[in-house]
This record gives structure tokens, C-alpha cells and sequence, in this order.
């Protein structure tokens, strides 16, 4: 059985004290919900401002910490960069790789998110690395393809042991932050293909334990219907996940699948 993963991406939100607020409010958000810790993961993606503080803030918690970008390399004259070793060195243990405002605005490629995978590989960071089609791909039937596409460009120079520390995230570029979202049977359908892309990869102990999140415009009404889709393991979660009480209500909602209480939202 793969553990399911919710992943909160802050982007460019929070300062460090609202972050340590947040942190400080989730807890007890948590505290009711006896055995969360063995049956769910949770990610929180701050700022890098903010990773070091929060890391002291959750470090005897469950809960981790994850980087939402890095820069390949150990050291070097790299303006503004920042290595997988600098962030591990302040708690982070995962990091987002190659999320789609980072291909659209940063012009990443899949070959520099290849570079980045690696390279968190190396630093000890567990990548989370985003795939997605645009509207005008989904438009002409060619969301398979550009995902098979992503993923085998990610993550081909990969060993099984290494392809077993990945985390991919389907995220199309069309839901990001704009309410729709495909259907589950559609975000099964690509998370099915990018386990078979796995399998051609790395083999089928990769394929059966690489975890596969959905991502874009994810709330605490339409999270469950993707979870009990049977490829897909989690969530990646953006502006929904920028209140502690509505990511602890998915986070129950995970873990009992029952009635919670109000978002707040």
C-alpha cells in the first residue's frame, strides 16, 4: 500500500511569522485525529525564508518540510541560487521540481528539470516532480503525450533505488489556480500512464511504489473523489492549503473520510 501524501504549496505567501503561525495552528488542528501520522504524510512547501524557523517549529512533529525549487549543483558563483544541500541543510526533505510557474515564467525545460531531479536526488531531497498539460494540448487529445513526454525526460537517467525516492505530481496547467479541474476518471487515466512510464523506467517495484499526486485547483470538496481514484495517491495543494484549519479538514478527510468541521473559508 503507498502511503497517501498531501503537499501544501505557500508559493510567494507568508512571511516567517505567519508561517510559524500556521505551524503553531495546525497541531492542535491535528491533535484529535489519533494516528494521522501512520496512515497520511504531510508536506508543508514554505518560502525558503521560512524553512529554516518552521523546520525548528514542527521538528519533533510528523509533519515535514519540503523546498519549492532548487538550483542543480553543490556550490559554485550562482547568484541568488540555492543548492538541495542548502536546503536540506534547513529541514527540507522534499522539493517541488519543474511545477509548471516555474516552466512558464523561469523557462525551465525538461532537461533542466531532469538536472534538478537529480540533483535533489543527490542532496537527499525526495522530488516532487510536476507534469501537466496546457489548454491548447488538452484541446488537440495530446495530454498523454506531453506527459510521457515530461516524465520520461525527468526521470530516464533514474535507477530503481533512486526512481523509488520520486514523487511525480500531475498537475495540469489548465486547472492551476482557476477552479476546474478534469474529471477523476481523467486524472486516472494520466496517472495510470505515467505508472506504466515508470514501469518502462525502472521496473515494477518503482511502478508499484512511486507515489502519484494530483494537483491544480485541489479543495476540500473535490480532494476525496481523486483519492479514490486507484492511481493516485495524494495531493498537491496550493491557495486551498494556505489555511492551516482547511488543510487539517484534508488531512481528516484523508485519514477518516468522514464529516469534519467548517474550513472557515
Amino acid at each position: 500500500m503507498r502511503r497517501p501524501l498531501l503537499t501544501a504549496n505557500w508559493k510567494m505567501y507568508k512571511t516567517v511569522p505567519e508561517s510559524l503561525a500556521y505551524g503553531h495552528e495546525l497541531l492542535p488542528l491535528l491533535g484529535d485525529l489519533i494516528g494521522w501520522e501512520e496512515s497520511l504524510d504531510l508536506v508543508i512547501c514554505p518560502t525558503d525564508l521560512a524553512l529554516w524557523p518552521l523546520g525548528e517549529e514542527l521538528a519533533s512533529t510528523p509533519i515535514r518540510l519540503g523546498a519549492q525549487n532548487l538550483d542543480p549543483g553543490i556550490q559554485g558563483a550562482l547568484t541568488g541560487g540555492t543548492s538541495g544541500f542548502l536546503l536540506h541543510e534547513a529541514g527540507a526533505r522534499f522539493v517541488i521540481v519543474g511545477h509548471s510557474e516555474r516552466r512558464k515564467f523561469f523557462g525551465e525545460t525538461d532537461v533542466i528539470v531532469r538536472e534538478k531531479t537529480e540533483a535533489a536526488l543527490v542532496a537527499g531531497l525526495g522530488p516532487i516532480v510536476c507534469v501537466g498539460e496546457s489548454a491548447e494540448e488538452r484541446s488537440r487529445g495530446e495530454t498523454l503525450d506531453v506527459v510521457h513526454r515530461q516524465v520520461q525526460e525527468a526521470l530516464k537517467t533514474l535507477q530503481t533505488p533512486q526512481m523509488m525516492a520520486v514523487t511525480v505530481a500531475y498537475e495540469p496547467v489548465w486547472a492551476i489556480g482557476t477552479g476546474m479541474v478534469p474529471s477523476p476518471e481523467e486524472a486516472q487515466r494520466v496517472a495510470e500512464a505515467i505508472r506504466q512510464d515508470i514501469d518502462e523506467l525502472a521496473g515494477t517495484e518503482a511502478r508499484d511504489q512511486v507515489r502519484i499526486l494530483y494537483g491544480g485547483s485541489v479543495n476540500e470538496a473535490n480532494l476525496q473523489s481523486f483519492l479514490d481514484t486507484p492511481d493516485v495517491d495524494g495531493a498537491l495543494i496550493g491557495g486551498a492549503a494556505l489555511k492551516a484549519v482547511n488543510f487539517a479538514n484534508m488531512a481528516r478527510r484523508v485519514v477518516n473520510r468522514d464529516s469534519f468541521p467548517e474550513s472557515g473559508q
